[in-house]
């Protein structure tokens, strides 16, 4: 069985979600460029939109994956669920918490799948690191220290990311989700929040630089840090458990080779068994993130990274803005 996807917005992410269909059939391309969405379609016989209404009114379209600027996912996914429509929608979902409530009613009240598109725990080195945390090779988890950061490039400040009415924040809106989607798949709920975002370096209205230090109810912590000053793109996240620590560094391209470390503590402790994977070959993330989705719809499983996922992202992002004096789109 195969399902008739949909993509509104084709640019990067969704070329990248395109090239990674597999059981998928593209029906339907949607972009207010409709250069792009011609160029997406390709070769196919896809038909294609300039307005993302008339992809919606396709009844063969059974999945929409929404890759669009933050200010419209909140909308179009609205749209798409009242369509009757199962969703991949991009994180972070919309830009605040507020935005989201109502798609989170519309999809209980119509039963259908929603998906955000927390693309990092299908990285391979992250879907290894899950398998031996669930096999209780960490032990009890103590605290995450995780950093994610790029250096930008020039004219930066000028792009739709530096415009608050689009975005809805600056570096702790863009890779900040990640990290807390992450923090908490591994930790659970957090029930205290503290950071700070700030603009040290670019000359525009959003942050450049969020700290974040998250605590959950056992006062496990997460201590995070997103910057878009970091220089030379990095990834790296730790996670600490009474027996052990995980290391995962790289995410491929810019970022490095992805490797994951396995620090297990000896009973003499001392220094650690140490064991090591790494990831060279392409990332098959995006196909494993779609294959998973299309698992959910047919299981009529909740996606486990879906709408409550990112409302609790955006709850936490918006606090720290709050606590830091940015007032962007309420």
């Amino acid at each position: 069985m195969s399902f008739g996807i949909g993509i509104i917005g084709c640019g990067l992410i969704g070329q990248k979600r395109a090239k990674a269909l597999g059981e998928g059939r593209l029906i339907a391309c949607a972009d207010i460029n409709e250069g792009c969405a011609k160029v997406l379609a390709g070769k196919s016989k896809a038909k294609v939109f300039n307005d993302w209404r008339g992809l919606l009114d396709l009844p063969e379209v059974e999945i929409v994956v929404i890759a669009t600027l933050h200010d419209s996912l909140a909308e179009i996914t609205l749209a798409a669920i009242e369509a009757g429509k199962h969703v991949l929608v991009e994180k972070p979902a919309a830009r605040n918490p507020a935005e989201l409530e109502p798609v989170m009613a519309a999809a209980e009240r119509h039963g259908v799948k929603v998906h955000v598109g927390f693309n990092h725990r299908y990285h391979r080195a992250f879907r290894k690191a899950r398998e031996l945390f669930e096999a209780g090779a960490l032990g009890e988890l103590m605290f995450i220290r995780a950093r994610y950061g790029h250096g930008g490039r020039i004219g930066y400040e000028k792009e739709w990311r530096a415009k608050p009415e689009l975005c809805g924040g600056g570096e702790l809106m863009d890779q900040g989700p990640h990290l807390i989607d992450l923090s908490r798949w591994f930790l659970g709920d957090f029930t205290e929040v503290q950071g700070f975002a700030h603009t040290y370096y670019w000359d525009m209205p959003v942050d450049d630089n969020g700290f974040m230090l998250l605590k959950t109810a056992k006062k496990q912590v997460a201590f995070l840090h997103v910057s878009c000053t970091e220089w030379k793109n990095l990834f790296s996240m730790e996670i600490y458990g009474r027996n052990g620590k995980l290391e995962i560094s790289g995410l491929g391209g810019s970022y490095g080779v992805e490797r994951l470390t396995y620090y297990n503590m000896l009973p003499e402790m001392g220094p650690p068994e140490t064991t090591t994977w790494e990831y060279p070959m392409g990332d098959d993330s995006w196909a494993m993130e779609l294959a998973g989705f299309y698992e959910d719809i047919r299981l009529d499983r909740e996606p486990p990274a879906g709408l409550k996922e990112a409302f609790e992202a955006l709850k936490v992002v918006e606090k720290i803005y709050t606590e830091s004096c940015y007032d962007y789109c309420t």
